[in-house]
């Protein structure tokens, strides 16, 4: 048996990246799954291609920041599936790179919301499907920035994923005991479309993977392993966890 034969799942920014490997990979193991971006056309093709390997995935498009798009992901799982086991809020941005005596004020809320407040509203209305299920499991990707490290003209982005991670933490102290686990994965510098937008060069990348203990980037499909384990009954006993998959970054000085 796969481990998540039987989970009904959401995963947001599942049209690349970390969210597509997270969904392909939730998919092998016997999820259901609801997929949220906002690029229909993506998230279209993701869904014929798990379908073509025999799963089942209801593409949803829409704006994680939109609280009525962030009901109608659960209501759309309670609907088609019956219930929802699994959420993984992946959607963020990076956002405008800048200094922050440099950075607008509307570029630092357009990147809080998308990776912060998109985490807030998708939670409040996963919480309670996952609670009528009598538990389950809730995943917010944060990231190392911001927990460990400080990386020049990423303000917003680091105060949104450490919020994340604060978000992770109370939602666990208040849902153990109606059994949701609630954790974060931080995930090291990933070689994927978004994280692409920074390491934009040979050089910077050769410098971004210098700073891994691994001296490499992940690959998307090593960070969603580490979230299937979050979402399984392996890690039955973790909760409020920030856990690193950062390749050493944040313990390397060389």
């Amino acid at each position: 048996m796969t481990v998540l034969t039987g989970k009904v799942a959401i995963v947001t920014g599942a049209s690349s990246g970390i969210g597509r490997a997270a969904a392909l990979l939730f998919a092998r193991q016997g999820a259901r799954l609801v997929l949220a971006a906002r690029r229909a056309a993506e998230l279209e093709v993701l869904a014929s291609e798990i379908a073509s390997a025999g799963g089942e995935a209801v593409p949803l498009a829409g704006d994680v920041r939109d609280d009525g798009y962030a009901r109608a992901l659960v209501e759309t799982a309670v609907g088609r599936f019956g219930g929802l086991d699994v959420a993984v809020n992946n959607a963020g941005m990076t956002g405008t790179l800048a200094e922050v005596a440099a950075l607008p004020p509307d570029a630092w809320r357009e990147t809080i919301d998308a990776n912060l407040t998109s985490a807030f509203l998708c939670a409040r209305h996963q919480v309670p499907a996952l609670e009528a299920r009598g538990g389950g499991s809730l995943i917010f990707t944060s990231s190392f920035v911001g927990y460990t490290v400080g990386l020049p003209g990423m303000a917003a982005y680091a105060a949104a994923k450490a919020g994340v991670v604060g978000l992770t933490k109370v939602l666990a102290a208040e849902l153990g005991a109606k059994g949701i686990r609630v954790n974060a994965i931080l995930p090291g510098g990933t070689d994927t479309p978004m994280g692409r937008e920074v390491i934009d060069t040979p050089e910077t990348r050769r410098f971004v993977e210098g700073l891994h203990a691994l001296k490499r980037l992940a690959e998307p499909e090593e960070i969603a392993r580490s979230i299937l384990h979050l979402a399984s009954d392996a890690s039955s006993f973790m909760t409020g966890t920030a856990m690193l998959v950062d390749g050493g970054v944040s313990v390397t000085r060389s």
